[in-house]
């Protein structure tokens, strides 16, 4: 028989503890190992989830809100024009409004869609259309794209992508690039970069036409087409 002697035998408490320590640690290791497993797994699926983004030049698309449908009421915007004026899209009420969101002033497409507006503004007009090219530039870039290709029209700094967020537009970040200008190299910033995309607005406030494909040298001669076919038929949509 054990007596109680034998239980308060500091060999016998040493034996115990020790016993239930190994235990313990035993218990221990295979929750810490259970532990590094579940990790494991977290940081596999977190590593799948960020690599689908890369696919697409590792930027994430920060689109905001949906693209208006053709019908919808247009959204209500302005900002600071090349002119440093604000420009507000109330202004234009009871008017066509052609509105384009290009990604970079200076560069070869953006260049060829402005310049494309440019020599089909008195078309435009004739048609009771106005027009107004936006994008995330900063306001001096914009400054410099009127003054080397002679634009005849506004352009609006969206420098923080709210406006090309409100007409569901792409938005993804700035950038930097040079350009040489009357000899001299100049450097042009822009905040956030935005999507190709051409809108236009009818006269009582609604989109009325919508491409998401531009073809920036041919964009101003779609854009009358569309116009011509919205004043015969009363209403036109390209998805």
């Amino acid at each position: 028989m054990i007596t109680n002697e034998f239980h308060r035998n500091p060999v016998y408490i040493y034996c115990v503890r020790h016993s239930h320590n190994q235990t313990f640690q035993k218990q221990r290791e295979k929750k810490m190992s259970k532990n590094s497993i579940s990790t494991l797994s977290l940081l596999i699926l977190l590593l799948i989830f960020t690599s689908s983004y890369a696919g697409s030049g590792g930027e994430v698309n920060r689109q905001s809100d949906s693209r208006p449908e053709i019908g919808d009421p247009a959204p209500d915007f302005q900002g600071m024009t090349d002119q440093g004026d604000v420009w507000s899209s109330a202004d234009y009420e009871g008017q066509t409004l052609v509105v384009f969101f290009f990604p970079a002033a200076m560069t070869g497409g953006c260049t060829a869609q402005a310049c494309s507006f440019r020599d089909n503004r008195t078309q435009l007009i004739e048609m009771g259309a106005e027009v107004v090219g936006i994008s995330g530039d900063q306001i001096s870039n914009l400054q410099l794209f009127r003054r080397t290709n002679n634009l005849n029209f506004p352009l609006v700094a969206d420098s923080d992508g709210s406006i090309a967020r409100a007409f569901g537009v792409p938005v993804r970040d700035g950038g930097t690039i040079t350009r040489e200008i009357d000899g001299e190299e100049v450097t042009l910033t822009r905040d956030v970069t935005t999507a190709r995309w051409t809108f236009i607005i009818d006269e009582d406030g609604k989109i009325a036409y919508v491409d998401t494909e531009v073809d920036a040298s041919v964009d101003s001669e779609a854009v009358l087409a569309a116009i011509k076919k919205m004043k015969s038929d009363d209403g036109l949509g390209r998805p």
